[in-house]
Parts: structure tokens; sequence; C-alpha cells
């Protein structure tokens, strides 16, 4: 099964079941009504920014981590000096 795949289906029944319950279908366990639908509306907020700040953090963590791969770092570097050649040969000043 894909990422899509197996994404779409753990995404589906988690917004159905989330949808019953703010709607109050299903009752909320342990909660009063008030308070199960004043955490329900603020949930999908609270997961994006969440999401948010996990990608930021593996994003900075694999920033912090690049000077440990030297292939990757010195890939890199003959990438650019290509780049710069290529634009040079073009006629783009680049330093």
């Amino acid at each position: 099964m894909s990422k899509g795949k197996s994404f779409v289906a753990a995404a589906v029944p988690a917004t159905i079941i989330y949808l019953l319950l703010l709607l109050g279908v299903l009752p909320v366990p342990f909660l009063a009504a008030e308070t199960a639908s004043q955490i329900l509306a603020v949930l999908p907020w609270w997961l994006l920014v969440a999401f948010g700040s996990f990608s930021l953090s593996s994003l900075g963590l694999g920033l912090l981590r690049f000077n440990d791969t030297p292939e990757a770092y010195e890939s890199l570097l003959r990438e650019v000096a290509q780049a710069k050649n290529e634009l040079r040969d073009q006629g783009v000043e680049v330093d």
C-alpha cells in the first residue's frame, strides 16, 4: 500500500469520528459535553500547529546535521559550482 493510500485509509475514519464527536452524535467519554465541545472545536488548529512544529523541527535538525554527511556536502558544492559556471557561460555575473 502506498503512503497516500495508507494516509487516506487513516484520515477518512478519523475525520468521520471527529465529525460525529463534534456534532454530538457520539458522546465523548470522561468529559462533560460543554468541555468536549470546547476541546473539539480547537482540535484541528492544534493538530495543524503540532504538524507545523514537527516539520520545522525536522527541517532544523536536518540542517543541523548537514555537515555530518560529507558526501552530500561535497555533492552540493559541486552542483553550486556547476550552476555558477553555466550562468557565467550565459553572461550572468554571479560573484
